[in-house]
């Protein structure tokens, strides 16, 4: 039945065309009279006509919801973008955020301060350049703690074949309000021991891209369980962040 429907859609379709292309020939002999009541026709048919294209035009400019599509470096034998910043969450933003507080199965956010003037927000990317259907934006305003951090958690296809040889990419595009020091902490769990690598984030640009080498970690390849990152912003008061994209990918380093 729904076959059906589609293909008489298509036919009214077609025949509505031809008729509207037949008048379009033929206004210029057209009687007034008639002529005045097809300009009327028209122009309501091309109020619905204008709001459709202009909705279509929007959405379809969006980066579509669920994408995975990101640049990677040719050997990637692993990739990623997580759930926060490919789809909707069913709880979009949070305020007067606590410690341990969640945004979707992957993101937790970790500070001490004693009165939280912080407030965490999935935002629907909109830019022609951006990949990533969604962002997140952090907004804080006092703030007497020492530490914030945002951890995310990534899916056991990170840990699977993980070697001492790989090198581990996160690529970032970041919005700041003020200047802002941020540090990426990649943790690995391995048997009772985690492994931790730290490297600063390159903000010079928009675009920030650490690599971790894992060469220089004492990973235990036979035990590796879990990996997470942690991304630490320091003094980050009366500032907004804004992540409009998070991706990760592994690749194998070229043998020496």
């Amino acid at each position: 039945m729904a076959e059906q429907n589609r293909f008489l859609d298509r036919l009214t379709n077609r025949a509505a065309l031809r008729r509207w292309a037949r008048a379009a020939r033929r206004a210029e002999a057209t009687d007034l009279k008639e002529l005045r009541a097809q300009r009327q026709h028209a122009r309501r048919l091309r109020h619905h006509l204008d709001k459709l294209i202009r909705i279509a035009e929007s959405r379809l400019a969006l980066p579509r919801i669920g994408s995975t599509r990101f640049p990677k470096p040719n050997d990637t034998d692993w990739a990623y973008r997580p759930q926060l910043w490919r789809g909707p969450l069913r709880n979009p933003g949070l305020s007067a955020v606590v410690s341990n507080a969640t945004m979707g199965e992957e993101v937790k956010i970790f500070h001490d301060c004693t009165r939280s003037e912080l407030t965490l927000r999935q935002l629907r990317n909109t830019r022609v350049a951006d990949l990533a259907p969604f962002g997140l934006q952090m907004d804080v305003f006092g703030f007497d703690g020492s530490y914030l951090s945002l951890a995310i958690d990534l899916p056991d296809s990170a840990v699977k074949d993980l070697r001492r040889r790989h090198l581990l990419r996160m690529e970032a595009i970041v919005e700041l309000e003020n200047p802002l020091r941020i540090f990426a902490r990649l943790n690995i769990k391995h048997g009772p021991n985690v492994e931790q690598l730290v490297m600063e984030l390159p903000l010079t640009d928009k675009a920030a891209l650490v690599e971790f080498d894992l060469a220089y970690s004492k990973l235990n390849e036979r035990r590796v369980e879990r990996l997470w990152l942690d991304l630490i912003f320091e003094e980050p008061a009366m500032n907004q962040v804004i992540l409009r994209d998070l991706t990760f990918s592994r690749r194998p380093r070229a043998e020496l």
